[in-house]
């Protein structure tokens, strides 16, 4: 039985969202499909919604030859296609579109950036921006080459100057410790941490923003957020669709890499972190670090002992794969936290492509009754324990499973789910992740970005496993149908705890 929730904001806590500051913002990979699907997109809704002062200005940079008016009309498609907010008319677009430019050139060209920062400083002055904002949108290997061209063209500035200079880097933010820590050291050599923006569009997500303000917005739940209630916790991410066109990319990278060291590990860090002291983007960052310090040291045996690895069936058929390819597609980790708060509370960790449903979740599974008072023998058992779920995508919301009389005239006990749904109880789909995001680079909060040292942490608890993964000889990860929950391996791996996948 479910009851639906609905809420309504009180006045006095619906605060306007605060306009950006007014400042140039270059795509470097402007002509990509990212820019296309979710950059443009957001940047446009945010624009509608009145978030984007009237002087902000969009450079787009590519390799691809097109005027600023062909690079003006494929966004007006894009945004046709892809944004939740469409323009209402010719005369909306084209105040919106006097923002946009584009500039042709080669990465590695200083020709380009010469170009760039001509219309730059041209941009700043004519419209008296307050910053620069570049969002790379480009694969790793050429982070490297764009931040030291920006430098030595002039056109980032020093973290005390007046004007503002920010840049976004999109994952992959390497692919191990040792990766991960040479491209924050070249980062580090252009660009100081406080002018470093590590984009992970999950943190974007409105449930997973919701999880600080359900812990720490309502008393009810945060005395009961530890080890002395909570029996586990399980986190899935899976998706429905299998590699597509990125079998090349996938190859390289695979589950582990793709969605558990970075996702996954970050909404495990939101959800078992110690209270911070102050709402600022360093004291909660500092919070989450300490949860991935606490995550228990693999040892030789941990991905045998406490995960699982699997492939989907026909994986191997896909563009750009290997035939005998034995990288998973699919990953399920027993994972510990060895602090205070949670020692002995396994946390769950599922990701996988092909799986039944498109879902995205966190749920708290709470300690079983210890005494049945409505039946005898195992009548404890029998009733269910509460389960805290927040869904992250799709259907974002918030439900609780509870126990309660059934109606009639004798002692019998049913389980109850209350649902809040975003769309339901606020009107309205959510903003976007990117939405959230870029305008919070906008106005240099970085709470929702990775820090560098929690970003090496991550690596350096996950290299281990990946290390066990790749041994070779490689065995082949267990296999699954698509459209399954993930290979058999995987319920087992809880049944021998005594528990259970939750069922979506």
């Amino acid at each position: 039985m479910t009851t639906r929730i609905s809420a309504v904001a009180p006045a006095g806590l619906a605060q306007p969202a605060k306009m950006a500051t007014g400042c140039a913002m270059v795509i470097f990979g402007a002509s990509g499909d990212l820019t296309r699907r979710k950059l443009i997109p957001a940047l446009f809704n945010l624009w509608a919604q009145g978030l984007l002062a009237e002087r902000f200005r969009i450079v787009g940079v590519a390799r691809r030859e097109q005027t600023s008016d062909a690079f003006r009309s494929e966004m007006r498609e894009a945004v046709r296609e892809f944004s939740r907010l469409k323009p209402k008319d010719d005369a909306e677009w084209s105040r919106f579109a006097e923002g946009l430019e584009y500039v042709t050139g080669e990465f590695g060209d200083a020709v380009t950036y010469q170009t760039l920062a001509g219309r730059l400083d041209s941009l700043c002055s004519d419209h008296e921006l307050a910053g620069r904002l570049y969002y790379l949108a480009v694969p790793p290997d050429v982070v490297s080459t764009i931040l030291h061209r920006l430098k030595a063209s002039h056109c980032i500035h020093e973290p005390n100057d007046p004007a503002f200079t920010r840049v976004i880097v999109e994952k992959p933010f390497g692919r191990d410790l040792e990766s991960a820590h040479a491209l924050n050291t070249l980062i580090a050599r252009v660009l100081d941490e406080s002018q470093t923006f590590r984009i992970d569009h999950y943190l974007g997500k409105e449930t997973v923003q919701n999880i600080m303000v359900l812990r720490y917005g309502n008393t009810i739940f945060e005395p009961l957020w530890n080890r002395m209630y909570v029996d586990h916790v399980q986190i899935t991410a899976a998706e429905t669709v299998g590699v597509e066109s990125r079998g090349k990319f996938y190859e390289q990278t695979g589950v582990l890499r793709d969605i558990v060291q970075n996702h996954l590990l970050e909404v495990l860090s939101l959800v078992a972190m110690e209270p911070p002291t102050t709402g600022a983007a360093d004291d909660i960052r500092s919070e989450k670090l300490k949860v991935i310090r606490a995550l228990r040291d693999p040892g030789p045996d941990t991905l045998e002992r406490d995960g699982v690895l699997g492939q989907y069936r026909g994986y191997r058929a896909e563009p750009d794969v290997a035939p005998g390819s034995r990288v998973p597609t699919f990953a399920a980790l027993r994972v510990w936290i060895d602090n205070w708060r949670w020692q002995g509370v396994p946390f769950y960790l599922r990701a996988g492509k092909k799986m039944a449903q498109r879902v995205t979740e966190v749920a708290l599974h709470m300690r079983h009754i210890p005494l049945s008072l409505f039946g005898k023998g195992n009548a404890s058992d029998r009733i269910e324990p509460n389960i805290l779920v927040m869904r992250i995508q799709p259907d974002e919301g918030i439900s609780l499973l509870f126990n309660s009389k059934i109606p009639g005239h004798d002692l019998a006990v049913g389980a109850v789910t209350m649902d809040m749904r975003y769309v339901e109880a606020f009107g309205g789909e959510p903003p976007e992740a990117y939405e959230r995001l870029l305008l919070d680079a906008m106005r240099g909060d970085a709470t929702l970005f990775s820090r560098r040292d929690a970003v090496e942490a991550s690596w350096e608890w996950i290299t281990p496993i990946l290390r066990q993964a790749e041994k070779e000889p490689r065995r082949d990860p267990a296999a699954y149908d698509p459209g399954s929950w993930g290979p058999v391996a995987a319920d087992q791996l809880l049944a021998r705890d005594g528990r259970a996948w939750r069922v979506l």
